[in-house]
């Protein structure tokens, strides 16, 4: 139960950083066009991702013990980055988000949100390499990924569906920066969590 519970924190504080990725999900719920869709591509590509790394890191671990620990500190330097980055965005000040244009059509919508996904190095880095590194460090990593995988499901849906609740709130540019900052404590008490393995 503990390594599902810390599969289900860790990918749920990973995927809450808002990209490209989770800004076209946001997008979507403000507009409520396609969001089961573009939802369920979001969570299932995450599961994949997950997966992949899960798997990978344990097989590869067994073989390059070292490896393990280059992709530890590998991650804890990522976390630190991704953390001053969140921080340097509320410093600078939040945008607004302003949903414009219209709809498009269900495979449009789910090809734009396919490159954001997949063509995004930091959903690799995130889900595979960091997720796939942490989750060794669990003795049931299996367990510990399915944890994040259900993060990912619970989070792509909540904030597709969850999303015209928070229109008044996004609108302005302080909600962004608080935003920013909760996500950079996460990131940096996650590196610091990792650091001290």
């Amino acid at each position: 139960m503990m390594s599902y519970a810390a599969g289900l924190g860790t990918g749920l504080s990973l995927i809450v950083a808002i990209g490209a990725q989770n800004a076209f999900v946001l997008k979507q719920g403000l507009i409520r066009h396609h969001i089961f869709w573009v939802c369920l591509f979001c969570a299932l590509s995450d599961a994949l991702l997950i997966l992949l790394g899960v798997n990978g890191i344990a097989r590869i671990g067994s073989a390059a013990p070292w490896l393990l620990v280059g992709l530890r500190w590998a991650g804890a330097a990522f976390l630190v980055w991704y953390g001053a980055r969140s921080f340097r965005a509320a410093w600078q000040g939040g945008g607004a988000l302003r949903p414009e244009g219209g709809a498009a059509s269900l495979p449009r919508t789910l090809a734009v949100v396919a490159a954001l996904t997949w063509l995004n190095p930091h959903v690799w880095l995130d889900t595979v390499v960091l997720v796939g590194a942490i989750s060794a460090q669990w003795p049931r990593p299996g367990v510990f990924g399915l944890g994040a995988v259900t993060g990912s499901f619970l989070f792509f849906f909540a904030l597709g569906y969850g999303a015209r609740l928070l229109a008044p709130v996004f609108a302005r540019p302080r909600a962004w920066q608080v935003l920013e900052v909760l996500i950079g404590i996460v990131m940096w008490t996650i590196a610091a969590a990792l650091i001290a393995e």
